[in-house]
């Protein structure tokens, strides 16, 4: 087995560089001359809000190409590691790439260092990644913004981070949300805030349920959004005790009660 190549400061995406891995170039995506546009997926839309323990994601499974829907039971919220999901919206597979890469870079630091990387050295990593993708996002191809929610121990909460295109980051407070859905319902997740009290305070139950209505929403709002009567979204949560997989039966069982009105 060859010996594991080191870089005295843990850089994965350095050691790429070095190597011209064509993650790291950074050189634009340019369209075949074809005749024919290129298809692209992208997925939208997605939400994490805060509950009493840690942070629930939920995200509809549709992956659209302009006006065509591409699939319907897309995985858009993903693990990154045993305390770190990354929520996807934008270019499924420039997302997915991604993913792909920080696995391995926060392996890579751990292999390297003997230690795990900080919240904020995986944080300015993820930071890294977007700004990386400029220009392939000018180019049109590519373009994708991530929503990360971490649970921090040495704060014994959960965080959520969102970023712009350009690789700034920014913490929200009780929520966050991406994709083409997420403009529609910005004031919604107010209204609840408002009548209903902070997400933090509610139970994994409680989030739930307002995290499938605020989706619902957005699917009738907006038409590359898919709701939860077809296919179910995905949930995930992050808490002290790792990442959950809610199962397809509790997700049932939160609709009936939006439905019932409970």
């Amino acid at each position: 087995m060859a010996a594991l190549e080191r870089c005295p400061s843990g850089d994965f995406l350095d050691l790429l560089r070095r190597r011209e891995h064509p993650f790291a170039v950074g050189a634009p995506v340019r369209p075949v001359e074809t005749g024919q546009p290129l298809i692209e997926a992208h997925g939208t839309t997605v939400l994490a809000v805060k509950y009493a323990g840690g942070v629930l994601n939920v995200g509809d499974r549709r992956a659209t190409s302009a006006n065509a829907v591409m699939y319907d039971r897309a995985e858009k919220i993903l693990e990154v590691d045993d305390t770190t999901l990354l929520a996807i919206s934008g270019s499924y597979a420039r997302a997915l790439e991604v993913v792909r890469y920080l696995r391995h870079a926060f392996h890579y630091y751990r292999r390297t260092q003997l230690q795990e990387m900080s919240l904020e050295g995986k944080l300015s990593e993820v930071s890294r990644v977007v700004a990386q993708n400029v220009a392939s996002a000018m180019s049109g191809l590519g373009a994708f913004l991530p929503v990360i929610s971490v649970y921090d121990a040495t704060r014994g909460e959960g965080r959520i981070f969102f970023y712009d295109g350009l690789g700034a980051r920014f913490e929200s407070e009780e929520w966050g949300a991406a994709g083409s859905g997420a403009e529609r319902i910005r004031g919604a997740f107010d209204y609840i805030l408002k009548t209903k009290g902070r997400f933090r305070d509610m139970s994994l139950d409680e989030a739930l349920s307002e995290a499938l209505v605020l989706l619902d929403i957005a699917a009738e709002m907006d038409a590359m959004t898919g709701g939860y009567d077809k296919v179910l979204p995905s949930a995930k949560a992050v808490s002290a005790a790792g990442i959950e997989h809610l199962p397809e039966e509790r997700l049932r069982e939160a609709v009936s009660r939006i439905r019932r009105g409970a």
